[in-house]
This record gives C-alpha cells, structure tokens and sequence, in this order.
C-alpha cells in the first residue's frame, strides 16, 4: 500500500471517531436538559462536612480486619524485648577467631565469646558448635552500643551442673572421676564439669597423693555449695561405704597401722581407713598411742561402730583384751585370743538388744 493511500484511510477513521464524539455528546446534553431538576441536587441523606454525624463511630470500624488490641499484639511479635538472663534459642550462623556469631532474630547478630562455649575446656569453637546449629543460648548483658548482645553456652551447662550434682547428692550416690591436679591440700577432680575438691583426709590410698593424677576415684559428696562455689568430695567415704556392705559391728579384721596421732592410730583395714582412738587401745590407761603402736605395725582390731554417713570406722583392741592392760603386756595374746573375745561381745550386743539396753563395750 502507497503512503497517500494511508493517509487517506487514517483521515477517513479520524473524522469518524469525530462524528462519534459529537453525537456522544449531543445525546449528553439532551439528557441533562430533559433531566428533572431533583436529580441534579445533592441526596438528602449524605452528610455535609460539618455535619457532626458524618464524624467516625467506632462500632463503624467493627468489621475490620483485626482490633487495635490485635493491631498491637501483632507489633509486640517484633518487639525484641531480650533481659540478662533469659535463655534463648539462636542459629551459629559464623565462627571466629574471638566467638561466635549467632542469629537470635533482632536487628543485629549476638556475640558469643570463645570463653562462654563450653564448661569444659576446648581447643576451638569448631569442637562445640557448626554453623547453622541451633541451640540454646544464656544472654549475659545488655545490648552495647551497638546493639548488640553478649551470649554464653556455658552459663546454661553451668546452671545444670549444679542441678545435677544437688539431686546425685540427694540420692547419696557414688561417683567415679579422674584426678586432675593435686596440691597441698588435697587433689582436684571434675564433676558434671565443675571442679570439685578431695581434702587430703578424705583420700584413702596407699599411693602418694601426687601419684592419684589421671586415676579414677570412687567419690561420695561432703559439700554441695553453688553460692560459695564449693564442691567436696570424699575418697573415704565412697570405699567405707562399698567395704562396710562387707563389715558389720563385732567383726575382726586384720590392719596395718597407717598413722599415728595423739588421739589415736588410724588402721588400714583392705583399702579402708579405721580409726583406734586412745581410749580404745587398752583398758588401762596410756598416755600417747606412741607408747604402744609403731607405724606398719600389723594388728587384729574389732569394729565397734559403722558411720557410713560419716564414711567412719570406729576399731577397738580394748574389747580385745583377755585382762585389762594386756595391749601394753603382751599384745600378742590379745590378737591370739582376738575371735573367741569378738565372739565374746557379739553375744553381749546380743542380750543387751533383747534387754533394750544401750550397746557398750564389753569389760574383762
């Protein structure tokens, strides 16, 4: 097709479209003409603008989506309100040099410091969490400056630790841990992660104290204490219980004198450490247990009491003696006679229980 005959056909619909508008608009003024003139006011039941009751009622907005109420509880959700204290769940999305970054859902990533990992010591952040992990997690402060909050794993395994401790100490249970370092005083294990102290007259071994390093021990608790953060452990205790489910009152036994004290001797008795108090060596009176016993001595002695509570054994030769005095004599004689006097005063804690009588130490 030419370029004259284009123009030409868009001449032709040009004028149509105009013919077409001007009887659009004919047809439009004829009916506002003919219209009456009712139709051309303002309805009667549309309020002005200064008509008080086109002004908003609140029942007007009760088919609404939700309630103010709702509107604000929908805003609380992303209102972050995180205190010290309160444990959190978060996702480790980066691990660095220093900690651990870790989204917890506010405006800006929480921090974890490599000290607040674990309870435990770690080489790396990498031998407790990896990314993408999700865990719980203890908020230690305030935001800083930034806007940012400081987290820790190990006040959590912390808390725990003590819980756990106070129930195995409530159920008077034995626990076995490994000696980690020793000092003047006695040594050092670790419990549920905590460190926990053996005070060295609570060690019952043949071993040099220096020498427990990397043993496990059998251990009962003394002192649970989270506020004072003290955690007493027994080794006695713990093998006076297990060789006390062997031992009963009136039974001999035979030791080894262990040690010396003014007071008394203390007896090694299969593992286990009895004490000879003075007053249980012999009838007779003696001035110092010196006089009498000499360290690595081997002796017959008698229980006389079982304190498992206590993690105590009370021995005796004093019940021993054929004659008073014969410890100091001939103490030979007392070990030879050692069972039939044993036997002796079972008999006698026998008829004093059917008699409803207070046990006491059988006199010659």
């Amino acid at each position: 097709m030419s370029d004259s005959s284009s123009e030409q056909v868009n001449e032709s619909v040009l004028e149509t479209n105009e013919e077409q508008a001007v009887v659009a608009t004919a047809e439009v003024s004829e009916n506002i003409v003919d219209a009456p003139e009712d139709d051309l006011g303002i309805p009667k039941d549309v309020p002005t603008a200064d008509d008080p009751t086109s002004r908003a009622k609140k029942k007007d907005f009760d088919g609404a989506g939700f309630t103010i109420d709702e509107f604000a509880s929908l805003l609380s959700k992303y209102d972050y309100n995180f205190k010290p204290g309160d444990i959190i769940n978060g996702t480790v999305f980066a691990l660095e040099t220093k900690g651990a970054m870790i989204d917890i859902g506010a405006k800006t990533a929480a921090f974890m410091p490599l000290q607040e990992v674990s309870i435990n010591r770690v080489e790396g952040l990498s031998d407790v969490l990896q990314p993408t992990e999700v865990r719980e997690f203890f908020i230690m402060s305030e935001e800083n400056e930034d806007g940012q909050l400081s987290l820790s794993i190990r006040r959590i395994e912390y808390q725990r630790a003590w819980e756990r401790v106070r129930q195995l100490q409530k159920e008077d249970a034995t626990i076995y841990s490994e000696v980690f370092a020793t000092n003047r005083g006695g040594a050092l294990v670790r419990v549920e992660g905590l460190r926990g102290f053996i005070p060295g007259s609570h060690i019952s071994t043949r071993k040099v104290k220096e020498e427990l390093v990397a043993d496990f021990l059998p251990l009962k608790f003394l002192e649970v204490d989270e506020e004072r953060n003290r955690l007493v452990l027994s080794h006695r205790r713990a093998l006076v219980e297990r060789k006390m489910n062997r031992l009963e009152v009136g039974e001999v036994v035979v030791g080894a004198v262990r040690g010396i004290k003014p007071y008394g001797a203390f007896i090694d008795i299969g593992g286990v450490s009895g004490l000879l108090h003075i007053s249980e060596i012999s009838h007779e009176h003696i001035e110092t247990p010196h006089s009498v016993l000499n360290v690595n001595d081997q002796m017959k002695v008698m229980i006389i009491d079982l304190d498992a509570e206590r993690g105590r054994i009370s021995l005796s030769t004093k019940a021993l003696e054929p004659e008073p005095g014969d410890m100091l004599t001939d103490p030979q004689k007392v070990f030879d006679k050692a069972e039939e006097m044993a036997a002796r005063y079972k008999q006698m804690l026998l008829e004093q229980a059917e008699e409803g009588e207070e046990p006491g130490v059988m006199m010659a």
